[in-house]
This record gives structure tokens, C-alpha cells and sequence, in this order.
């Protein structure tokens, strides 16, 4: 059965586990925000106890990022009807929370001698799954589901480019942050709900002096320029920066092979939403992308994985059964409802998800002898001994490598523009 599929074997093979155990985390950045946030992460991770492990720290500026979202989606749903202003601001708020928090949590790892390929592995999950919600509140901010096209490109851009970000890494080895980024594109986000917060969400229905278009658009084509400049900067680095042999990705595997499940999940929603006879995706814009963000983040842990264990990566996943569902239920005329099965994706792909993360971090901490979610640390009082923080140093997980760069493993993403 699928559902007890985890607990009868394990997901990392002992080869993987070796690689893992190797792996060396390596990043290049030139971002343009980056510097000038430095003295607020050291400032605030200066404040954080020692005690507090790092992917805590991660995971509960996902939780706030996540629920925050789920508030605003209560109230537009179909990203057509106006959020409350407070909402919007709920979201700000969530979002400035989990970037600060993302970008902390190497820093403390380096504080507490905790890092670890666990960390960097754990940081790459949480993020997989913010872009999704990051994605959609910025699209119900705008009222974007006016224009159900445009909200399908953006949120399915997001994904996708995210996904891409690992790709390259998978090839060459290496995670490239250019000038316009993650960092940049939160900002750009939280700047958004602002203005949704201050002058209310109709603001982006007024048209632009001079031009005959609505505010909402100014943002879009701002996004599609981003989102045109990394598709070609992505694009380049596969094409021509594989890091194995002949060119090839780190697995010595093809560097196109990732873009197979990558089009599984793609392609699927956008058949499956232009053909659907209940217009689904109209109607029910959040849960869609909610139910597909779930999917594409599950391939995208399992590309992370393949790149950190130097692994040929899997194809097919038990995630792809949602999605499978609903192309054949529409080839048979829609026999079941289209939004049980829609529910069904979103319910099996989160399950699924989780499920495998957890297995997977339960099987790295069994290997590595580490703990994901404490330090065990020496009360106050009680001296220190050589030998004590070095098995300590030893037997904890650890987080992503801070903005800085350094020898903790740090978060590689493309947040949605």
C-alpha cells in the first residue's frame, strides 16, 4: 500500500547517506539587498538564546507565513473578491517574520556549532512550500483572479523558477543568487500587501495616469521581466555549466532529466484547467494552486536530495496521483465532481509531503546521530569540558548556511516577483 510505503523501506539508499555525509554546500551571491540587511539578521539572531535549535527556528517562520496566508485566502478564496485590509497586513507581517527567520537560522547554526547537510536539506523543504503561499497571497493582494490567466502564470512562474534554481544547482554544483533574487522578491511581496494594507486592495483596480491599464499590471509586467531575466540566466547555467563529467550534472545524469518531472506537474494543471467543463481553476483558484504547489514541492525536495547525495533522481511519485486523477476524470466526461478530486490532490499531496519529509529527516538523523529540533546544551554553572563540545558539536543537526556564506549550509530558492 502507498500509504505504508514509508515505513517498509527506506527512502535514502546507504550510498546516499555516504554522499550525503560529503556534501559540501556551495553558493555565490550578488544580491543588492543582502548587505544592507546584514546588521538587522546579526542584530536579531544576537537576541536568539543558544538554546534554541536552528531548524526551530525555520520551521516556525513557515508556520507564520503559512497560517497568516490561509487568513487571507478565507476571505478571497478565488483571489476575485477584496481582502480585508488587515488581512493584507497580517501577510506583511507573516512574510517579513519567516524572511528574517530564514535568513537567521544559519547564523545560529554557525553560533551553536550545530550545522549540518540536515539543516540546508530542512531550509530547501520550508521554502518549497513557502513559495507556494508567498505566491498566492501576492496574487489575491492584487485581485488578480480577475484575470485568471495572469494568476496562473505568476503562481505556476513561481513554481516553476524555484524549481529551476535547483535544477541549475543540481547541474553545475553550485547555487547562484544574482542582483533581483529571493530577498529582493519578498520585499517586492511584503511591499505589495502594504499598499493592499494602507489605501485598501481597489487601489489595483485603478487605472495608471497616462496609461490605459489598472494598477495591478504595473507589478505583473515588473514580475515578467524578473521572471524572463532568470529563466535565461537558469537556462544558460544548464545548458552549459554541468559540473560532471562531458558536462554532465553531478550525478554524471543528464542535465535536461530534471525537466521530466518538472512537466509532469506543469503540464498536468495547465491541461487540466483550461479543459475543465466547471471551470476549476476559476472558481477555485486558492485550493488549485494550494493542491499543485503541494506536488511540485515534493519533486523538488526529491531534485534537492538528488543533488545533495549525487544521486539520478526519480521521475515518478505517488504525488503525481492527484493530478493523474483529475486528467482522467475529465477524459471520461467529469463522472466524479472535479472538486472532490481537487480536494483529494490537496489532501494526498500534503500527506504525502509530509510524510516523506519526515521520513527523510528521520532516516538523516539516525545516520548523521543528530536531533532536528533540540540542542543539548550545559546549564548555567556548569563548565564546559573539550571532550563534551566536541561530541556535542557532533550529535546535533544543523540549518542553512547565513547570507553571509560560511561553512553552514544556507537556503537556495526563487521566491515568486
Amino acid at each position: 500500500m502507498p500509504l505504508l510505503a514509508y515505513r517498509e523501506k527506506h527512502i535514502l539508499s546507504a550510498q546516499q547517506l555516504r554522499k550525503l555525509s560529503e556534501h559540501k554546500y556551495s553558493c555565490t551571491s550578488a544580491s543588492l539587498l543582502d548587505p544592507l540587511l546584514q546588521p538587522w539578521w546579526n542584530w536579531l539572531v544576537a537576541q536568539t538564546p543558544l538554546w534554541l535549535a536552528p531548524n526551530l527556528i525555520t520551521i516556525v517562520g513557515l508556520i507564520v507565513n503559512v497560517v497568516t496566508t490561509l487568513i487571507l485566502i478565507c476571505y478571497s478564496p478565488n483571489g476575485v473578491d477584496a481582502p480585508p485590509r488587515w488581512t493584507c497586513l497580517l501577510c506583511a507581517l507573516g512574510l517579513f517574520i519567516y524572511q528574517s527567520l530564514d535568513s537567521i537560522d544559519g547564523k545560529q547554526a554557525r553560533r551553536t556549532n550545530t550545522s549540518s547537510p540536515l539543516g540546508e536539506l530542512f531550509d530547501h523543504g520550508c521554502d518549497s512550500i513557502s513559495t507556494v503561499f508567498v505566491a498566492v497571497s501576492a496574487c489575491i493582494s492584487c485581485q488578480l483572479g480577475h484575470y485568471p490567466n495572469w494568476l496562473f502564470f505568476q503562481c505556476f512562474c513561481a513554481i516553476a523558477l524555484f524549481y529551476c534554481a535547483h535544477w541549475q544547482t543540481y547541474v553545475s554544483g553550485t547555487m547562484r543568487f544574482g542582483r533581483i533574487d529571493v530577498t529582493e522578491a519578498q520585499f517586492s511581496i511584503i511591499a505589495i500587501h502594504l499598499v493592499s494594507a494602507v489605501l485598501g486592495p481597489e487601489i489595483w483596480l485603478t487605472k495608471l495616469p497616462y496609461y490605459d491599464c489598472e494598477t495591478r499590471f504595473l507589478p505583473i509586467y515588473v514580475a515578467c521581466g524578473v521572471d524572463f531575466v532568470l529563466a535565461l540566466r537558469y537556462s544558460k547555467c544548464i545548458l552549459t555549466e554541468g559540473c560532471g563529467k562531458n558536462g554532465s550534472s553531478v550525478a554524471g545524469t543528464s542535465v535536461l532529466s530534471p525537466s521530466i518531472p518538472l512537466t509532469l506537474v506543469v503540464l498536468p494543471a495547465l491541461m487540466i484547467a483550461q479543459k475543465s467543463p466547471q471551470n476549476i481553476f476559476t472558481e477555485h483558484a486558492s485550493v488549485y494552486i494550494m493542491a499543485f504547489g503541494m506536488v511540485a514541492a515534493k519533486v523538488t525536495n526529491k531534485l534537492v536530495i538528488a543533488h545533495m547525495t549525487k544521486s539520478e533522481m526519480d521521475y515518478l511519485d505517488w504525488s503525481l496521483l492527484g493530478p493523474a486523477l483529475l486528467f482522467l476524470n475529465q477524459y471520461f466526461n467529469c463522472i466524479v465532481p472535479e472538486i472532490w478530486l481537487l480536494w483529494f490532490t490537496l489532501i494526498w499531496g500534503t500527506q504525502d509531503l509530509l510524510r516523506y519529509c519526515a521520513q527523510v529527516c528521520l532516516e538523516i538523523c539516525q545516520h548523521l546521530r543528530i536531533d532536528l529540533f533540540r540542542i543539548p546544551y550545559t546549564p548555567k554553572g556548569v563548565p564546559t569540558h573539550p571532550a563534551t563540545a566536541s561530541v556535542s558539536s557532533q550529535s546535533n543537526f544543523g540549518s542553512s548556511v547565513d547570507k553571509n556564506g560560511g561553512t553552514a549550509h544556507r537556503k537556495s530558492k526563487s521566491k515568486p516577483h
